[in-house]
């Protein structure tokens, strides 16, 4: 019960701080957040050419598909550690670690780099469209639907009981919360 506890309350901060983000939205300077991001992607990254085109298509994606930058940041850090030649043993790829059968379903290139960050937010986008009713943690369950898959989100009644998926829900929260403070 303790554990299930301290998971709830990671989620609840991650969610009151998507919140906090969007509702403060008008007065984060633009440079701000794209400093915060490079910076993280720096920290993974030495290359700073590199570090500013994946700031860059990410606040690209970003706009694009009107999802918050700061989560678009935290799912790739979480995905592939802004690697642009990730692949996964279950066969993901790039930035955004997109399945080819998502990344066919998108429309999108997942070896083209910036169709793959814009891939992954236009699937984050589908994800947050398809839990935005559900409540307190639709932005928490849409995370884990990026991961799992949105029918076991919907199987499940929220995020699925997969160690893997709680896993990187938790690791999403954290990046996000790391990425906001470097903002605030």
């Amino acid at each position: 019960m303790k554990r299930k506890f301290k998971y709830l309350k990671l989620l609840s901060v991650f969610l009151f701080a998507t919140v906090l983000l969007l509702g403060k939205g008008a007065t984060v300077q633009a440079a701000s957040v794209y400093d915060a991001i490079c910076s993280t992607v720096g920290e993974y990254n030495e290359n700073p050419v590199e570090c500013r085109w994946i700031t860059e298509a990410i606040l690209y994606a970003s706009g694009e598909y009107r999802v918050d930058p700061i989560l678009i940041t935290a799912v790739m850090e979480a995905e592939s550690g802004f690697c642009f030649t990730a692949q996964s043993s279950a066969g993901a790829i790039g930035l955004m670690q997109l399945m080819p059968d998502t990344a066919a379903m998108i429309g999108v290139n997942p070896y083209s780099l910036l169709e793959n960050v814009l891939g992954g937010a236009s699937y984050l986008r589908t994800q947050i469209d398809n839990f935005a009713d559900w409540g307190e943690y639709a932005v928490t369950d849409a995370v884990a639907a990026y991961n799992a898959g949105s029918q076991a989100v919907i199987n499940a009644g929220g995020v699925p009981n997969y160690r893997e998926t709680r896993q990187y829900v938790i690791n999403v929260a954290a990046n996000y919360q790391r990425l906001l403070a470097k903002i605030y």
